[in-house]
């Protein structure tokens, strides 16, 4: 049976509404709750994005029972990795070993913040050296690394859960399925890939395989339908174009050709709970062992993890 997770979606909610959010997914019976780590949102539309990490810590006190993960942290440029491994292993105390540390190579929309945004070669380079310094830290070793982009001259965590912090790592192709294999205790896949399961496995991966599908539930499908136009369209692209658009404007520019039949063809709208179920089950095929729903828009959470509570999580139990 997959482990069924909830989406804390920084880019739509304000952070008193994401906390408040958790614990109902936690009442709800999710199995764990993943939260985007976002300077901007994707669009305007969209509205918000608070830092992850200070949420991250308002959940970990407001729930007792489920498990939390950043969905994904890049450790490359916004942020060093040395203080990447800092606030994973705080968060990890804080909520009592119920936190996954995932991590990706990050995208232009947040990094570019903090200075120029690295081709993609540099980035894996990158990406390779902070799983270092990270995985180092993370098991309580005192640290002196020197590499090509970036320097410890010395670190420790001087707080860390007994149990350690577990790492995911976003993979997209043989590469990044390498890293996550060698450094990490799970991959992390963002589309119903079953080749992105085998490389990650031939590589020598065999820890969990996460994913994360997005749906709009709601009584009318025909607003779900706008809804997830509005606030979604951008997730067609993949990440080799999604990765270097520098902001919300640039999304909007490179969407305004998509239109709303296209982007239901590959969200899941509306009431029917077998449609939602199909979603996730893609995911379970191809080889996936966690999923997290992301339910689009701000205003129907509430409605969602209800109708999740009593009908959704039921069917996908079944899987």
């Amino acid at each position: 049976m997959a482990n069924i997770g909830y989406s804390l979606l920084c880019e739509q909610s304000p952070p008193q509404r994401l906390v408040a959010q958790a614990a109902r997914a936690e009442a709800a019976d999710f199995d764990f709750a993943t939260i985007s780590d976002h300077y901007n949102p994707w669009l305007h539309s969209q509205g918000h994005s608070p830092y992850a990490w200070s949420v991250l810590g308002a959940v970990a006190q407001v729930t007792e029972r489920i498990e939390l993960m950043s969905y994904v942290t890049c450790p490359i440029r916004r942020y060093h990795p040395a203080v990447v491994a800092q606030k994973a292993a705080t968060v990890g105390l804080l909520c009592g070993d119920r936190f996954t540390l995932g991590l990706g190579a990050g995208e232009n929309l947040n990094e570019h913040v903090v200075g120029e945004w690295p081709h993609v070669e540099v980035r894996h380079d990158m990406l390779a050296e902070a799983l270092e310094i990270i995985r180092s830290l993370l098991a309580g070793e005192r640290l002196s690394f020197h590499g090509d982009y970036f320097t410890v001259p010395e670190a420790r965590l001087w707080d860390l859960p007994g149990d350690g912090v577990p790492m995911a790592v976003a993979i997209s192709g043989p590469e990044s399925a390498e890293l996550a294999a060698r450094y990490g205790d799970g991959m992390i896949g963002t589309v119903p890939d079953g080749r992105l399961v085998r490389g990650y496995q031939d590589a020598g991966g065999d820890g969990r395989r996460i994913g994360q599908v997005a749906i709009c539930y709601g009584p009318d499908e025909a607003q779900c339908r706008r809804t997830a136009y509005e606030l979604h369209r951008w997730g067609g692209f993949g990440w080799h174009v999604l990765a270097e658009l520098p902001e919300p404007s640039a999304f909007e520019q490179a969407t305004e050709a998509v239109t709303e039949g296209e982007v239901a063809q590959r969200i899941s709208c509306g009431p029917d709970v077998e449609r939602h179920v199909e979603a996730v089950r893609q995911f379970v095929a191809a080889g996936f062992t966690d999923v997290a729903i992301l339910q689009i828009g701000d205003d129907s959470q509430d409605a969602f993890l209800d109708w999740a509570s009593k009908e959704l999580l039921p069917e996908l139990r079944k899987l």
